[in-house]
């Protein structure tokens, strides 16, 4: 794991190197990049794949305790990343968390391309059981560590209020305890996750999808058709406006497609990429 300090503070990230062109893969909500663990291992020999740990609840370094870690605070980080890294003709692929569609409008300049999977979008934000139930418990005091720490029970994260309704199959629980890690054992990584949930309004993500009306980059929407946390209507919509959007239903998956079907995933990325070089 690698490093690289920013405005906000220390960010940990993954860069399997190469000289293929670049993918930047974002993860969702109190998850890290071993999210895309097996996508980047049907891609790297081909691609340079760059993954983040976002300040997002499963990171393992506090950010500073004035750090804006609202969406545009954190889409402004995204932006911050990929030019502290010089990385260039970026395609941009986001999962779960959508606030890297803020990042595509409000900061293309280095991007070649967007691949949104299934995420936050429009209206649904916070999205479905787990978002709303994640910001209602993060404006009570101590309610975000009162919400956590029963999940130390490994068969309590299976529940639709934490990661069960994301994946069709159970994550392994080797993984889930890296996730919950960091916001069962530091007030500081729970300070910045309940910052973010705070600082969150409805209409973000409507914001978001307006911003991307004037992205005139290929772009790719990946959803699952089984998602009952991130309907698929939303990534019908996301498409139509979009102005070089392409739809791709992933059938047999939830909202973790990296996870439900990474191979699929891998395919579609790949044949989009090849197709728009």
């Amino acid at each position: 794991m690698q490093e690289i300090e920013l405005s906000a503070g220390i960010i940990e990230y993954e860069d399997t190197g190469g000289n293929g062109p670049v993918l930047v893969l974002l993860h969702g909500l109190l998850m890290d990049g071993s999210v895309w663990r097996h996508v980047v291992r049907e891609l790297h020999a081909d691609y340079r794949c760059v993954v983040p740990t976002l300040p997002v609840g499963s990171h393992r370094q506090p950010m500073r305790a004035d750090a804006d870690l609202s969406v545009n605070g954190l889409a402004k980080l995204q932006a911050e990343f990929l030019e502290a890294l010089d990385l260039r003709e970026v395609t941009l692929i986001g999962n779960d968390l959508g606030i890297f569609q803020v990042t595509a409008g409000l900061y293309p300049e280095r991007l070649a391309r967007l691949v949104i999977t299934s995420c936050e979008a429009l209206e649904n934000f916070p999205s479905g059981l787990p978002g709303h139930v994640l910001t209602f418990t993060a404006r009570l005091p101590g309610g975000l560590n009162a919400l956590a720490q029963p999940m130390r029970l490994r068969a309590l994260r299976r529940l639709p209020i934490a990661y069960g309704w994301l994946a069709k199959r159970p994550i392994p629980p080797v993984v889930t305890d890296t996730w919950l890690h960091p916001i069962l054992t530091q007030r500081e990584i729970r300070r910045d996750l309940t910052k973010y949930l705070r600082a969150s309004k409805k209409g973000d993500m409507l914001a978001g999808a307006e911003l991307l009306r004037s992205f005139d980059r290929p772009s790719l929407v990946v959803w699952a058709t089984d998602d009952r946390v991130m309907p698929l209507e939303y990534g019908r919509r996301l498409a139509e406006m979009l102005p070089h959007g392409q739809l791709v239903e992933i059938a047999d998956s939830s909202t973790l497609i990296p996870l439900d079907q990474p191979v699929e995933l891998a395919r579609v990325i790949h044949q989009f990429i090849q197709s728009t070089l």
